[in-house]
């Protein structure tokens, strides 16, 4: 029996790290960063996590400056206007999306005026365009928009888990003399 319980610990530590079945999820992230002077840069990243259980994705956007000592905000006289995009490939697919800019303000399906954060969703038949606009600076939470879809067949309003999943952002950004904008930041990823 004490020859037992060793051989049995090896294979029983693998189950318990294994997820259960339906709990799996898939996640993807990515950033683009465009230069400010020799040591800061503007970035934008995007993150997009669908979990099939749920038959929902989560997507993060944020923009930020990158400087040596690492991310930061940004100064008082700052603009901005930053879009997100979030879509399928498959075109028979409609986006139930909701979001919050900033990050932690209450979810909107329309647009909202928060904290001089202006926002507001467009829906199309098979993609969801979220426009933010910045009037002024603030920490770098100020310039997160986090969301929700439940992606769904427009043939039998169904989940879509089956369809790919893509978040897309971009930002144009006016400070201090800078008029910058940095290229397209997309993350993709499926059920």
């Amino acid at each position: 029996m004490k020859r037992l319980i060793p051989a049995l610990a090896g294979p029983l530590l693998l189950l318990a790290l294994v997820p259960p079945p339906g709990a799996a999820a898939a996640a993807d992230s990515s950033q683009s960063s465009v230069p400010v002077d020799a040591v800061t840069q503007l970035q934008s990243h995007t993150t997009a996590n669908c979990v099939a259980a749920e038959g929902r994705c989560y997507f993060t956007a944020t923009a930020n400056l990158m400087t040596p000592e690492g991310p930061t905000g940004f100064p008082g006289d700052f603009w901005g206007r930053q879009t997100v995009e979030v879509r399928s490939s498959d075109r028979n697919v409609w986006q139930e999306a909701e979001y919050s800019a900033p990050i932690g303000s209450p979810r909107q399906t329309k647009g909202a005026n928060i904290d001089n954060v202006l926002s507001k969703m467009y829906r199309a038949l098979n993609n969801v365009e979220i426009s933010v606009t910045y009037f002024g600076g603030g920490a770098p939470e100020r310039f997160v928009v986090d969301g929700t879809s439940a992606p769904r067949n427009w043939t039998d309003g169904r989940p879509a888990t089956g369809a790919d999943f893509i978040v897309c952002t971009h930002i144009q950004a006016v400070w201090n003399g800078h008029n910058l904008a940095t290229p397209s930041t997309c993350s993709q990823t499926r059920f």
